[in-house]
């Protein structure tokens, strides 16, 4: 009985000595728990205080439900209330817009290496084969591949197919006189499709890329939508490709090469280390297109009315940077020296006489124009082509870019409307080349008006790159003296 008795009272001993320990590993589990999570809440307060003011938030959607659509107006506005850099809080993402060139400076220049990468959309990653443009891809040596093909583009192949680009121009320039009202044929009508969907859905809010964790599970089938425009992209591409390399396999035009071959070259040569590879062929084919100024027919009684880059043609050989930035800025700028007679005027007057009458615009006229250059970069400034990267000043003309103290490098933090730092737009060159070549033709062959009745309208509509809400619609008279010259 004794030795019972004292088995039980030492199990008990145990037992409770066991309870003591489990409730004093609770209590200290307890407390470092309760401490981690002061921390955390300490480490997200110390965050918040550290971050700029914002507009306040609601719980899980932070500020998305009050987003404006004109989100470039929107900005401009709250960085009256808010200061020049402030917060917003996007779904799971947290957001800081900067709005003053000093700051910009700052973001763009002394902590450029910082913020060089891109945050890739879900919508961006697979219109691009994985984000392997330049645009999405990561800053490294894959990257600086990129950038050194788009300089070798700029430097050397935009002067060897001059006279491709000029006779796509002067195409455009016959297709405005020998108009007569009649529909014409909708050439490059897939391409131009698809690369307006692209856009479309790459300027679309989407869910995945606010909250993503979601990703896999793509809510608004934008990512299986885009996928399918990737593949017909493919087989657009997969086409001209082969053609191209046949021609090349038959030995011909081995005179002028134009962007294809150039690409296709530069992929069997490149370096070993960070190949140029077909897919990156191609990502760069659906950011760095060239276009000239598309025309819609319609008829106004006896005039044909004719619709100023209301879309974008799409022409594989002629090499322009950007997607539709080029021809929007174009049709802006139609339509501001429309709405302004006396811009009008100044600018056909410089044309006279750097020129001529009696002849016809040439890309070696173009460094002869300041005034034109003048209205492009005020064009620029007024409407970004890329709306949230420019700050915009007010109260002053076009006259201020008259004295060439602003340029598209960069370096001034006032206007930068290409961007700056590392991850500057690759394709400032010839778009620069482009733009003035393209405007300056169309100025210099025709006078333009309105339609009878018409007003002018230059409302933006806000997206991945602006464009106008409604489309420039201009009616075209031939002012050359020799009708020859429109041949």
């Amino acid at each position: 009985m004794t030795l019972i008795s004292d088995f039980l009272h030492a199990t008990l001993i145990t037992a409770n000595e066991l309870s003591c320990i489990l409730l004093t590993l609770l209590l200290l589990l307890l407390v470092i728990f309760t401490l981690s999570c002061n921390y955390a809440w300490m480490k997200k307060r110390t965050l918040l205080l550290l971050l700029p003011p914002g507009p306040c938030g609601v719980p899980l959607f932070g500020n998305l439900l009050s987003l404006d659509l004109e989100l470039h107006s929107y900005f401009m506005s709250l960085a009256q209330i808010y200061g020049p850099i402030f917060k917003l809080q996007l779904g799971n993402k947290t957001g800081i817009v900067v709005s003053s060139p000093s700051l910009a400076y700052q973001a763009l220049k002394d902590h450029n290496v910082t913020f060089v990468n891109h945050d890739v959309s879900a919508a961006g990653k697979a219109a691009t084969y994985g984000g392997s443009d330049i645009v999405w891809c990561p800053y490294g040596p894959e990257w600086r591949m990129l950038r050194k093909v788009f300089k070798m583009l700029s430097n050397t192949t935009s002067d060897s197919i001059f006279m491709i680009r000029r006779k796509q121009v002067q195409e455009t320039v016959r297709y405005f006189y020998d108009q007569n009202g009649s529909p014409g044929a909708s050439l490059g009508a897939d391409f131009r499709e698809v690369v307006s969907l692209m856009t479309e859905f790459m300027g679309k809010p989407n869910i995945s890329d606010f909250y993503p964790g979601l990703t896999r599970f793509d809510l608004q089938g934008i990512k299986r939508q885009m996928d399918g425009l990737a593949k017909r992209f493919d087989r657009i591409f997969d086409v001209m490709i082969n053609q191209r390399l046949k021609i090349d396999k038959e030995g011909g035009n081995k005179e002028s090469k134009d962007f294809l071959q150039f690409l296709l070259k530069l992929k069997d040569e490149g370096d070993s280390k960070t190949p140029f590879t077909m897919i990156h062929l191609k990502a760069m084919f659906t950011r760095y297109k060239s276009k000239v100024v598309s025309v819609q027919r319609l008829q106004l009684k006896n005039d044909t009315v004719i619709s100023v880059a209301q879309d974008e043609l799409y022409i594989m050989y002629m090499m322009v940077g950007g997607t539709d930035t080029s021809s929007n800025t174009i049709e802006f700028a139609m339509a501001e020296i429309m709405n302004k007679l006396e811009v009008m005027r100044n600018t056909q007057q410089e044309l006279e006489a750097v020129v001529g009458k009696d002849n016809i615009v040439e890309e070696s006229h173009i460094h002869k124009l300041p005034y034109l250059h003048a209205v492009i970069k005020e064009t620029l400034r007024l409407h970004a082509p890329v709306p949230l990267l420019v700050p915009r000043c007010p109260s002053e003309t076009r006259t201020r870019f008259l004295d060439g103290k602003w340029d598209y490098s960069g370096s001034d933090f006032s206007y930068f409307p290409f961007g700056s730092g590392r991850r500057i737009c690759a394709g400032i060159a010839m778009a620069e080349r482009m733009m003035m070549y393209s405007l300056a033709t169309l100025l210099h062959s025709f006078n333009w008006k309105l339609p009878q009745g018409e007003k002018l309208d230059l409302t933006e509509k806000f997206g991945i790159v602006l464009k106008k809400k409604i489309p420039l619609v201009a009616i075209p008279t031939p002012r050359l003296y020799d009708p020859s010259m429109y041949e």
